[in-house]
């Protein structure tokens, strides 16, 4: 691995990609449907996921994440093994080496791995438990416009939600 990998750089993302693909094989899955090669145990046959393993192990599923990295901070959070494994420690991977192992305990290097940290889980906590609620809630009004009316909240307790103000359009001052 380069000592020294730009924090975004694409090649570098998709090169660890592919070798971490190469690694558990092309199109590799575990029977629950995971299929992030990086959640993926090299040369298991049926190929497995971390998180089926450690089931069938009677374990749990899941890892202590050091969120600023271990060198740094003895801080952790819980996460699912495969998500661990899969998203964040791949995106400590894309911090700068010293940053990351900050062998020399530098405290400003310390704090620079919180912040990274910080918005690597931020990002994370987005993506698993935000992204798919507007689409859901999107789905769900086109879903009871089409069954109840195009003002289907009008009359019950979700009418208190509903915007206090209409869009008005507004009046251009022209200067003449």
């Amino acid at each position: 691995m380069p000592k020294n990998v730009p924090p975004d750089d694409p090649t570098y993302a998709y090169a660890r990609n592919a070798r971490a693909m190469r690694s558990v094989g092309i199109g590799a899955h575990c029977s629950c449907g995971e299929t992030r090669p990086e959640a993926l145990i090299r040369g298991s046959k049926p190929t497995r996921c971390f998180a089926c393993a450690r089931r069938q192990r009677g374990h749990a599923a899941v890892d202590n994440h050091h969120v600023a990295g271990e060198a740094n901070s003895p801080a952790t959070t819980p996460v699912p093994v495969n998500d661990h494994c899969a998203v964040l420690s791949v995106a400590q991977y894309k911090w700068p080496r010293q940053t990351l192992e900050n062998p020399d305990g530098c405290p400003l290097l310390a704090a620079s791995a919180c912040i990274r940290g910080f918005i690597d889980y931020i990002y994370y906590a987005i993506e698993k438990y935000l992204l798919w609620i507007p689409k859901m809630l999107e789905t769900l009004s086109t879903f009871l416009a089409d069954k109840l009316g195009p003002k289907w909240w009008h009359n019950t307790p979700l009418e208190q939600f509903s915007p206090k103000t209409k869009r008005k359009r507004r009046k251009r001052n022209v200067v003449q």
